[in-house]
């Protein structure tokens, strides 16, 4: 049997390739949407891609089965009821799939989606009694999925539906058996994932929080506490995903543009995302910029920040990064990228086009600040969790997610905003620089900062 996982970086997502060279046969579980892993693997090992499954309909990242469908003329399978417009071939609780020595049986198991399903893998060149658990959206590494995502009409349906798929489904199999979820550290499937891609069962029985309730009364209060934001990308991807996806050779490759092209296209209300690091974006950018870095979650960032709908101009730290920023784009469903800005933040500035900062203020300075009349106000845009863990003394708190959806008063004279390190501060400073207020800066180094120069907290 062939067996191996894949990670997908930035947005914490897994996905399985699954055969048997002997039998040349091979299936692929949960692909991504960029899928030339897949294909790589089948050819080194002599395998042909004969079958891919979705153990559910996916919210956080556009499917890759249309586009392995496409190139290998793969038959795409889905839990049954699955509520999608495209043809498929729907597995029932207890259908085997047989890949040579693999075997998969199939496992429905509702409750992160009403039709989620998970697969039980055995090597029966070894033995018929299975060995891992590809539990899909139901059960990670110290978690379980989230149960929202269908809407608030199902909700209550679908706690009790992941409380059965847990207590019951899972009820009868083994201690040993290998849990190989579809999300890991990085996912808003799931809260404080662990960076460890699998587990076993009898570990999450003894150790996961949630398969540690005696009632579903209490199961469904922990399950529904501090839940992760659900960005504006979701909606958008599930309808992408419940339609088929668009194939990916229709999205442009390579658009590179000279500050003439970048800002003809700027005029047409595009949106510029500048993938620069937060000192490099506030030394100078382009006025109305997003500044999203490149070097953490950028798609998920995007997600919760720009609507899926819109046009994308991009500013990379350099030509080479273009492809990373618009692969990890293409995973949640924004296609509408129009380009980029060859030469990067140089080209627009020897143009001689007019450039806007941000201003990055030290902890010292900002102590200073405080201790003295007259004092900026200071807004926290980490989450009510991080908060628990102490704030800056006269700090309003402020979630940039709250902040990002408007409810929140836009603030007036100066303003500092602090995050954990940096990176979310930025995002929330261009934002507001974007949307008219002119006084803002960031704490350089974030919170990190503040309590490592020796500065005191609150609670």
């Amino acid at each position: 049997m062939y067996f191996q996982q894949i990670a997908t970086p930035g947005l914490g997502c897994l996905s399985y390739a699954v055969g048997c060279p002997a039998a040349k046969v091979m299936a692929v579980v949960d692909p991504r949407r960029d899928v030339q892993v897949y294909l790589d693997i089948a050819r080194d090992e002599g395998m042909r891609i004969t079958q891919v499954v979705d153990t559910h309909l996916h919210a956080d990242h556009v499917s890759g089965a249309h586009e392995l469908a496409a190139r290998t003329g793969a038959e795409i399978l889905m839990g049954e009821g699955s509520p999608v417009s495209f043809a498929f071939r729907p597995l029932h609780h207890g259908d085997v799939l047989t890949f040579g020595a693999a075997k998969l049986t199939v496992l429905s198991t509702p409750g992160h989606t009403p039709h989620s399903i998970s697969l039980l893998l055995a090597d029966t060149a070894r033995s018929e009694e299975p060995w891992m658990l590809l539990s899909g959206d139901l059960l990670f590494v110290g978690d379980v999925g989230r149960p929202d995502l269908a809407g608030g009409e199902l909700l209550e349906e679908q706690v009790r539906n992941l409380w059965r798929s847990l207590c019951e489904t899972l009820g009868n199999c083994p201690d040993h058996l290998e849990v190989f979820p579809s999300h890991g550290m990085g996912s808003l499937c799931g809260r404080g994932l662990s960076s460890k891609p699998s587990t076993t069962l009898g570990f999450e029985r003894r150790s996961n929080p949630m398969l540690r309730h005696e009632t579903l009364e209490s199961f469904r209060e922990a399950l529904l506490t501090n839940l992760p934001v659900r960005p504006k990308s979701f909606t958008h991807i599930i309808a992408t995903n419940a339609k088929g996806a668009p194939l990916l050779d229709r999205c442009p490759v390579d658009r590179a543009m000279s500050p003439d092209q970048f800002e003809a296209y700027m005029k047409s209300g595009t949106v510029v995302i500048d993938c620069r690091d937060a000192a490099a974006f506030g030394g100078m950018h382009i006025p109305g910029s997003l500044n999203i870095g490149l070097e953490r979650q950028l798609a998920n960032w995007v997600g919760m920040v720009v609507a899926p709908e819109s046009d994308i101009l991009l500013v990379p730290p350099d030509d080479a990064a273009y492809e990373t920023m618009t692969t990890e784009l293409h995973r949640i469903g924004y296609d509408n990228i129009y380009g980029y800005l060859s030469g990067s933040i140089g080209a627009w500035v020897y143009s001689g086009r007019p450039v806007d900062t941000l201003a990055l203020t030290p902890a010292q300075r900002l102590k200073a600040r405080l201790d003295a009349d007259g004092a900026p106000l200071v807004l926290d845009v980490r989450t009510p969790a991080e908060w628990g863990q102490g704030v800056i003394p006269g700090a309003r708190r402020a979630p940039l997610t709250d902040l990002l959806e408007g409810r929140l008063p836009q603030p007036k004279g100066e303003t500092v905003i602090y995050c954990a390190s940096g990176y979310r501060s930025n995002i929330a400073a261009s934002f507001l620089r974007r949307t008219g207020a002119a006084d803002v800066s960031v704490l350089a180094g974030g919170m990190l900062a503040w309590t490592r120069a020796g500065f005191p907290v609150e609670s």
